[in-house]
């Protein structure tokens, strides 16, 4: 049975209700360019042809052909065209108000997934963000700023490095740890970053689930063997993080007062496009538009690799590892149709 994912179209708030601000934390999916101003790291994108279908084809070092996930929600929202990065010196005062992106490409809740990519942390996005409030607070006062806090929409878009990127390609990881134990030692790390965020005034949570991971064309190449099948191992080490991440969440709602966490499901809409990929407008879903599509991500997905296609929007993924503006448009808009009525 083919599941419903369809786009596109503003999401209607009830009661009249307005979200002033999108504020959001995590890794590639969500940074719109934070990474550009990491000396050191090799995880960045602000090069063609990543950002060709972006506004004047701009590659910002968002890891896509053109929006991601964090401007579409602001889009759907009706609070802003897009999420600037924190870090972009050129960001205005103003536009702090409306909310900013502290993702990081190649970030995950384990500091050590972060600090393998010479990445920004969860707690040095955190400590970013800490930076951020006093300096609303500076524009807007106390009581401004508390508003913004309460009534905003927080994301967090983390944890396939984790799996992909850290458990399934460090060996020791496996030794040292089964699936089930690595999937507990990451969520008492997750379920510790959104106490930080509730003790700092955040009450609108929406933590995105891990998608399929095994599927990506990077990991059906590294772990498909010939066949470049979708990689077991990777898929229910996401199902079963995803299961925990979601009772964590029941939990944090049962205990903290005001508290509104929801669970995003990403893992069943990326599946449904992988799967049944005819039926939403594309041609392409076991390898990226990007050079061979098998293993060009970053770096290696540059202008002068060959044999990139011509449109994006016939590829459910853009690279290796990251989904089409397209595909994103489709699950973005999905999800918030099933989620936004849960933050109020």
């Amino acid at each position: 049975m083919v599941m419903e994912y369809r786009v596109m179209g503003r999401v209607n708030l009830p009661n009249g209700e307005k979200i002033p601000a999108v504020i959001v934390f995590g890794d590639s999916i969500v940074d719109p360019g934070n990474n550009n101003y990491i000396n050191g790291t090799l995880v960045k994108c602000n090069f063609p042809p990543y950002g060709r279908d972006f506004i004047g084809g701009t590659p910002t070092g968002r890891f896509s052909n053109g929006f991601i996930p964090s401007d579409i929600v602001a889009q759907e929202l009706g609070v802003k065209h897009i999420v600037p990065a924190y870090l972009d010196p050129t960001v205005k005062p103003q536009e702090l108000l409306t909310g900013v992106s502290f993702a990081s490409g190649g970030s995950g809740y384990d500091p050590d997934t972060s600090k393998a990519a010479a990445v920004l942390s969860l707690a040095n996005q955190l400590d970013l963000f800490r930076e951020y409030l006093q300096r609303i607070t500076a524009i807007v006062g106390e009581q401004g700023k508390d508003e913004i806090l309460t009534k905003s929409l927080f994301i967090v878009c983390t944890g396939s490095d984790d799996i992909a990127n850290n458990y399934m390609t460090m060996p020791f990881k496996k030794i040292v740890s089964d699936t089930d134990s690595f999937t507990d030692s990451v969520i008492r790390l997750a379920s510790a970053f959104f106490m930080e965020l509730y003790k700092v005034g955040a009450r609108r949570i929406g933590v995105l689930g891990v998608p399929t991971i095994g599927c990506l064309p990077s990991q059906r190449t590294l772990q498909g063997g010939l066949e470049r099948k979708c990689s077991d191992e990777g898929n229910e080490a996401a199902r079963l993080f995803n299961s925990k991440v979601s009772s964590t969440i029941d939990y944090l709602n049962t205990h903290l007062p005001g508290a509104k966490f929801v669970y995003m499901d990403t893992y069943n809409p990326l599946l449904a496009l992988i799967q049944y990929p005819a039926q939403y407008g594309f041609e392409k879903s076991t390898e990226g538009c990007c050079g061979t599509g098998k293993i060009e991500v970053s770096i290696l997905c540059n202008r002068l690799v060959p044999n990139t296609c011509e449109d994006a929007s016939k590829y459910v993924f853009w690279d290796s590892y990251h989904p089409s503006q397209k595909a994103y448009q489709i699950i973005s808009h999905f999800i918030l149709q099933q989620s936004i009525n849960k933050f109020f």
